[in-house]
């Protein structure tokens, strides 16, 4: 598995200090899970702010300091960050979905209960941070997704399979962060039904009139 579209520094900072919703850790923590190389990134980014918090000159802590900084740690449903585990690719039986992911949707893909769509299929992950729609979408092999662009910011995790959007080609591992300045339209190559992690924080916006019809029924 050669994975060759990573994550910029910036979402990998969010998420390094905590800042980033639990739909989009999500997306991180199994885009770390998969590649080795993001791992090292992240993992730098964490010494480093060990490191730099070392040289801070320690400050007398209040009597209620130990609860703030736990109510600090869980948002207000208390859900936890999603934490990210090293997967091992799909073969020999192993698991498409790795963790922390397999936990979210309670299976692997072949337990996934999937609702159609036009074009593709999909399973929603229910999160609570009340600002991503978080799901798996699964695109037939050498079907394309309807022609859109984005009122927001979209990361789309190819978990297994592979799809093509213009002239790159993305596989398991490989995220494509989309927002507002792209137009396009992602086809799964023909080989295999591409099964991908998509989190969005605001509907899509399809050229197609007909699309944009059935879209507040589907939920995209």
């Amino acid at each position: 598995m050669s994975i060759v579209h990573h994550l910029d520094d910036d979402v990998l900072l969010e998420y390094a200090t905590g800042t980033l919703a639990e739909g989009w850790s999500i997306a991180v923590a199994t885009h770390l899970a998969l590649c080795p190389h993001c791992r090292e990134r992240y993992e730098l980014m964490e010494l480093t702010g060990g490191a730099l918090l070392d040289t801070l000159e320690p400050v007398p802590a209040s009597p209620d300091s130990w609860t703030a900084l736990m109510a600090r740690l869980q948002d207000e449903t208390g859900a936890q960050p999603a934490a990210a585990t090293p997967a091992v690719p799909p073969n020999g039986g192993q698991p498409v979905l790795p963790e922390p992911l397999r936990s979210y949707v309670g299976s692997d893909v072949d337990g996934i209960a999937w609702k159609s769509l036009p074009g593709a299929a999909q399973f929603l992950i229910p999160t609570s941070d009340g600002e991503t729609m978080v799901r798996l979408l699964r695109i037939p092999a050498g079907k394309p997704v309807p022609e859109h662009t984005h009122r927001g910011r979209e990361f789309t995790l190819v978990l297994s399979g592979a799809f093509s959007d213009g002239e790159d080609v993305f596989r398991r591992g490989d995220i494509e962060v989309a927002d507002s300045s792209l137009m396009h339209t992602p086809v799964a190559t023909p080989d295999a039904d591409c099964i991908c992690l998509a989190v969005t924080d605001a509907p899509l916006k399809f050229k197609s009139w007909m699309v944009r019809m059935v879209q507040p029924m589907l939920g995209i």
